[in-house]
């Protein structure tokens, strides 16, 4: 995902912008290695898992078969795996006692969320580019349905999740964070990173479409509204491209959950009026 020609900015500094370690762009990984077919297979399990996110390896690959892909489910399960899309494929004994450490209750049901920064919802979601894909981690307040902020990379390693939080903690905290049961959520360095700012720790139950409806809503606005519509070639354009949704979202983009209401108008009036 690397622009190796780009006179603008060097190998070093797009390093830094993609949060990897500058030695991963000299030796791709597998991700970079894969081919064309594969990238584009993605593309398309993406676009179904978008509409149909309670599908499993199974499903998709009978859904990909039918519609003319000779795959078997080995592949469309590993495609899958590479994508992030943990929660549907099925892990060893040992690693679900693992998991079980660090898991934590969902703490929403029944719960009125009246104020901003009561209840952020935080995920992962894959997003495709011409060339490529990335992965984007997105904080998002739920009353409001502001974008609080947001982290692209191009690996799935956990260390851009964390420097999204602290940057977001930096200006402001919610009182409980939401997310799914992935291994982003599910380990020491986050739940340790939640009890130092004194955030309460709620992880969705069985489903995640449901349990963190405001967060999924996101992802598919921002992928039919942006994503799709625009193919973004490579890391810069589709910086410059979420950068731009992600202002319009928050200003402009009228929400019928908010009465036609900005997000960003939405929050700061609350806040104002919490604060005097």
């Amino acid at each position: 995902m690397v622009e190796r020609e780009s006179k603008d900015i060097n190998i070093k500094r797009q390093a830094e912008l993609l949060s990897v370690n500058r030695t991963s762009i000299y030796r791709p990984s597998k991700e970079q290695q894969m081919s064309e077919l594969n990238i584009g297979i993605m593309h398309r399990i993406d676009e179904i898992y978008t509409k149909h996110p309670h599908f499993g390896y199974r499903t998709m690959t009978a859904f990909l078969r039918d519609r003319g892909y000779a795959i078997n489910r080995k592949r469309v399960r590993r495609l899958m795996r590479i994508m992030g899309l943990e929660a549907i494929y099925p892990k060893p004994n040992l690693s679900k006692r693992l998991h079980a450490k660090y898991c934590r209750p969902y703490l929403l049901r029944g719960l009125t969320i009246d104020r901003p920064n009561q209840v952020w919802g935080i995920d992962i979601t894959y997003i495709r580019m011409g060339k490529g894909f990335m992965y984007l981690f997105n904080i998002i307040d739920w009353y409001s349905r502001k974008v609080i902020d947001y982290e692209l990379s191009s690996t799935l390693e956990k260390g851009f999740v964390l420097k999204c939080l602290k940057r977001a903690f930096s200006r402001c905290k919610p009182e409980i964070m939401n997310s799914d049961q992935g291994s982003h959520f599910t380990n020491a360095a986050y739940l340790d990173l939640l009890a130092q700012e004194d955030v309460k720790v709620s992880m969705d139950g069985k489903g995640r479409a449901t349990d963190n409806s405001r967060t999924e809503r996101y992802f598919r606005s921002l992928k039919y509204e942006c994503i799709y519509l625009n193919e973004f070639e490579d890391p810069r354009a589709l910086r410059k491209g979420i950068a731009r949704y992600v202002q319009f979202y928050n200003q402009e983009r009228p929400h019928q959950s908010l009465h036609d209401g900005k997000p960003d108008q939405f929050y700061a009036h609350k806040v104002e009026n919490i604060a005097s």
